[in-house]
């Protein structure tokens, strides 16, 4: 029979990322794609947002959270958001954020996760992916364990990972929680001794943890440098749409919604220490999936699709770049119940809609304009 914990203050890592603010979004009813399917988390307590504010973290992306949940509420006792600037490498900091807001679960997103960025810098990747990961474990771990050695009752440490971990696949098999790790890139190498840090800490020391391993992810507030938003952005600037190697690199796609409401319910549900593979069960070959996006952007900017496929550029394959990704998520779906909600077809419209319909945002992404937003919202906080 699986758990079923009750997660009260919770402490999300990298919250300010793409990933992290959806998830944020969902725990508090507020979908980001403003679907019903994802307003179900049912979650009434609190979340505290730990983040760097790297180049990829945005609090602009939790503007309408904060309004409502965190400085903007009407009773500040009813206060259920709190955002706190810090590195998870801080062990100081971050102890101080647990015994400040009596943290029970930390969810952990915080992550350098550009594979281009690694090839080029793979040191930063090391030190916040690795060393950060394991400041997160050993000081909740000496934060939640009580004095007869066994940890307080109902904490937890959610780890998010990638099914890069795994390697590279043929044109057939799947991921499955029990393939052998095999990274290519020193982001999924930094990934994956992640994965077995957290692994280590729940066999070792008994801390509670659960782990979930994702396919790619798509949907509102992905970084613009991230494939799927530089396309549909090339497209409305009339710029060309590059494609590494020959474009038959394939990748399993999820939405972000429904990556975080399989997150929740690994979190509510999930064995401790199990890992469970999520994916979109929704392969698509990079050229494929480009001339879809070439159709629905075309359509909402109302200019022909051949003029935006004139555009296609192939260019030269970057180093160690995996040929096939798939999960196999049967284990989440038969252990806990979950099936993705959103289509590839809904998912990839609403996501063109919203890079389209969000000129500032991204603007002020791309131009570091959102770090003079940040000084003007956040100083003094």
């Amino acid at each position: 029979m699986t758990p079923q914990r009750t997660l009260k203050n919770i402490l999300v890592t990298g919250g300010c990322g793409f990933i992290g603010c959806n998830f944020i979004h969902y725990l508090l009813g507020m979908s980001t794609s403003g679907s019903s399917a994802f307003t179900d988390a049912q979650f009434d307590g609190i979340i505290v947002n730990l983040d760097n504010l790297t180049y990829a973290g945005n609090p602009e992306s939790l503007a309408d959270i904060d309004r409502i949940f965190g400085t903007g509420c009407v009773n500040p006792a009813a206060r259920r958001y709190f955002f706190e600037k810090a590195d998870i490498c801080d062990r100081a900091a971050v102890e101080k954020i647990l015994n400040a807001y009596h943290i029970d679960t930390i969810v952990h997103f915080a992550a350098e996760s550009h594979v281009d960025r690694s090839i080029l810098g793979p040191e930063a990747f090391v030190r916040t992916n690795v060393t950060g990961t394991y400041t997160l474990l050993d000081t909740a771990r000496k934060f939640w364990v009580q004095s007869d050695g066994s940890f307080k009752p109902g904490v937890l440490f959610h780890h998010i990972s990638t099914d890069e971990v795994y390697g590279s696949l043929g044109e057939t098999g799947y991921f499955t929680e029990t393939t052998p790790y095999d990274p290519r890139s020193p982001y999924s190498a930094s990934k994956a001794a992640s994965d077995h840090l957290v692994s280590a800490y729940f066999h070792t020391y008994g801390l509670p943890v659960t782990i979930s391993n994702c396919s790619n992810n798509y949907g509102p507030y992905q970084f613009p440098e991230k494939l799927i938003p530089l396309m549909i952005l090339n497209m409305s600037e009339h710029k060309p749409l590059p494609v590494y190697g020959d474009g038959k690199n394939i990748r399993d796609w999820i939405y972000v919604e429904d990556h975080n409401r399989a997150v929740w319910q690994v979190m509510k549900q999930g064995r401790s220490g199990e890992k469970y593979n999520i994916g979109g069960e929704n392969e698509w070959e990079n050229i494929r999936l480009l001339e879809k996006l070439i159709d629905l952007t075309a359509r909402e900017l109302s200019i022909p699709a051949d003029t935006i496929r004139k555009t296609i550029t192939y260019v030269k394959d970057r180093p160690g770049h995996d040929r096939r990704y798939a999960i196999d998520c049967s284990k989440i779906k038969t252990e806990l119940g979950w099936e993705r909600k959103m289509t590839f077809e809904e998912g990839l419209s609403a996501t063109v809609h919203w890079n389209l319909s969000h000129p500032d945002w991204i603007a002020r992404i791309r131009s570091g304009e959102y770090l003079k937003w940040l000084e003007h919202n956040y100083s003094g906080r």
